[in-house]
């Protein structure tokens, strides 16, 4: 048992040494960038960033450019379906008009015609609720679609490694104080859109 004891002292002493050696006489090149500080203020940036995205959002073409389609679409299917409304919504003062003037030939007829407005009522709303989810659908995959491209184009501008992390900020709500100099969002927006083609 002595033995075993003085084999693992004795191991553990070589290694020691090795390590001491190696740190005193091995490469001086470090890979991390080690921050110290002196009081309050620090004698090296750290390796963060962060973007706003609320002013990406603003000033990035492409994202302008998406939020305009999808202004665009919405605007597109609320016309849409406020022209079948006000069909349906004439069609529906026709009817009344003709009960009261006792125009149908027959109560069947009535009936029928009757039917056949509230079943175009009913398709109308299936058709409102369509148009919300198409509507919602496209917005989640230009969301996607943004977000990809910015990931991208931060990983492009992160090639060098200067930053071992890039957070967003979404109206202050991440990121409560930072330096200004952490701040990339207007050498991002600017990279961006130098690399946005419209039409592509």
């Amino acid at each position: 048992m002595k033995n075993v004891s003085l084999i693992v002292n004795g191991v553990l002493a070589v290694a020691i040494i090795v390590l001491y050696i190696l740190h005193f006489t091995g490469n001086k090149q470090e890979t991390v960038t080690k921050t110290t500080f002196s009081g309050d203020e620090p004698t090296a940036m750290l390796p963060v960033a962060y973007v706003n995205v609320d002013s990406l959002l603003l000033n990035y073409n492409y994202a302008k450019d998406l939020y305009e389609l999808q202004m665009k679409s919405e605007e597109n299917a609320r016309l849409n379906l406020n022209q079948k409304m006000r069909e349906l919504e004439q069609e529906a003062q026709e009817f009344q008009r003709k009960i009261e003037n006792n125009v149908f030939l027959t109560r069947e007829r009535a009936t029928q015609e009757q039917q056949r407005l509230r079943k175009k009522e009913q398709d109308l709303q299936v058709l409102s609720q369509q148009m919300t989810n198409d509507l919602m659908a496209e917005s989640q995959k230009m969301s996607e679609t943004l977000r990809d491209t910015l990931v991208s184009q931060l990983k492009s501008l992160n090639m060098d490694r200067r930053f071992q992390i890039i957070l967003s900020n979404t109206n202050g709500d991440n990121i409560l104080l930072a330096e200004d100099a952490y701040d990339i969002t207007a050498e991002l927006i600017e990279t961006m859109n130098k690399l946005y083609a419209p039409g592509k």
